[in-house]
């Protein structure tokens, strides 16, 4: 049987179907696996106590309505109304419900993004190839794959700055090299179709500084081109970020948000906040592909916006439950490798830790077969410089990223096989320091 290109290029191996591969197996396995590979947020009690309180609020009300009739493509109009209610109440936006829609979650808002700006423009009867310019690599291993012809990406490769993290050394930031950006001959010539990058930053953890989004926000309007930010796991929900940040919105800005990392990824919703024509084409796109976004999340999240409780489990349970984790996940790397070349990115935000082993001759793709062996999942990170041509780029072959949001055992057991790998990897360089 032989695919269309379509067919060929959507099935053929790529990071973001290894990463979920690996996720379903890893659920559906009778062996011990230390999954610090996906994407999942934590179960937290709390959290899911509330969920519970919902959903026998919704069975009690009999509310077949969120699931027994569709909604218009542009998405459920009760969750519409209150994320815009929400937004204008928190910042002031004056938004109205043509500035929102409703996806089947971020993910495939990003397909639509991207398509949307990325790829073949024709104009005065000239074709035109545009891509979607990534500040800051590494960058989110999902955004790698969704174009419908080719990969129309350009990534600038990060500034790299030794930090501290709570007044000790070993760990690092990734900073935008402005200079490289605005240089970019692709810039110069209009063949870039929007700007994007993720705050926090998936996989590292980076946030992005006001003064940064600033800077990339005026280089967007200066060339008349979108800026999209994803918040999959940034403000106001689930604000799992640990800096003082401003979230900023105009017309200009695509904002894109998600349920999933409050807890709900099963519920597939996400959310775009940005011009009305863009959120008529995205409407557009949902009727043809989806013919409308799933109404279950909404009738769970309208509840929880109208009343507060949203943004209060993000900012008391949420994202102090993750800054937890990150300071038990950075003791017991510590623990693992004292005296050895680790580098850990500065954790600013979201839910992982993404580890540099400066000089390993080993690639990440293949320290990921390595621990897989032993029954330990984490995502090698080559995949995440979408863009670069990692070839001639030691520093994408260097690095992993991890998920800190498994209970404290399976992470101690797991970054115990990380240490006991890569230990003996660099003793056999004679690395250790």
């Amino acid at each position: 049987m032989q695919f269309s290109n379509f067919g060929q290029k959507f099935t053929q191996h790529s990071g973001i179907l290894q990463l979920m591969d690996d996720l379903g197996n890893a659920l559906n396995s009778d062996k011990p696996v230390n999954m610090l590979g996906g994407g999942n947020p934590a179960r937290i009690a709390a959290v899911n106590e509330v969920f519970a309180e919902v959903f026998a609020q919704m069975a009690a009300e009999n509310a077949v309505e969120n699931i027994g009739n569709y909604s218009t493509p542009q998405g459920d109009a009760k969750l519409i109304a209150a994320l815009v209610a929400f937004f204008n109440r928190e910042y002031g936006w004056g938004l109205t419900a043509e500035n929102i829609a409703l996806t089947n979650g971020s993910q495939n808002a990003f397909f639509y993004l991207f398509n949307l700006f990325g790829g073949k423009y024709t104009s005065d009867g000239l074709d035109t190839d545009k891509a979607i310019l990534l500040p800051l690599a590494p960058e989110y291993i999902g955004y790698a794959d969704v174009h419908i012809e080719g990969q129309h990406f350009i990534l600038v490769k990060p500034q790299i700055e030794a930090v501290e993290h709570n007044g000790q050394s070993g760990f690092f930031k990734y900073r935008v090299d402005f200079a490289a950006l605005e240089n970019l001959p692709e810039l110069k010539a209009g063949k870039i179709g929007a700007i994007c990058c993720s705050r926090p930053t998936n996989p590292t953890g980076n946030v992005l500084t006001d003064e940064e989004m600033a800077h990339l926000d005026k280089i967007a309007q200066a060339h008349g081109i979108p800026l999209i930010i994803d918040n999959a796991y940034g403000m106001p929900f689930p604000n799992i970020i640990y800096s003082d940040t401003t979230l900023t919105w105009h017309e200009n800005i695509i904002l894109c948000f998600s349920l999933s990392k409050i807890g709900l990824p099963g519920v597939r919703t996400g959310i775009v906040v940005a011009a009305p024509e863009v959120v008529k084409a995205v409407s557009s796109l949902n009727a043809i592909v989806n013919l409308a976004p799933t109404r279950f999340g909404a009738a769970v999240a309208v509840p929880l916006l109208e009343d507060g409780r949203l943004k209060t489990l993000a900012d008391t349970v949420i994202r102090p439950f993750y800054q937890q984790q990150v300071e038990l996940a950075v003791s017991l790397l510590q623990g693992e490798f004292a005296g050895y070349p680790l580098h850990i990115h500065k954790p600013e935000g979201a839910i992982f830790l993404w580890l540099w082993f400066e000089g390993l001759l080993v690639s990440s793709q293949m320290l990921y077969q390595m621990l897989k062996e032993k029954g330990t999942l984490i995502i090698p990170g080559e995949h995440f410089f979408v863009g670069v041509d990692i070839a001639d780029y030691p520093h994408a072959h260097e690095c992993i990223r991890m998920s800190i949001a498994q209970n404290a055992d399976t992470l101690a057991k797991g970054i115990a096989d990380i240490g006991e790998v890569v230990r003996g990897l660099y003793d056999a360089q004679g690395k250790a320091v």
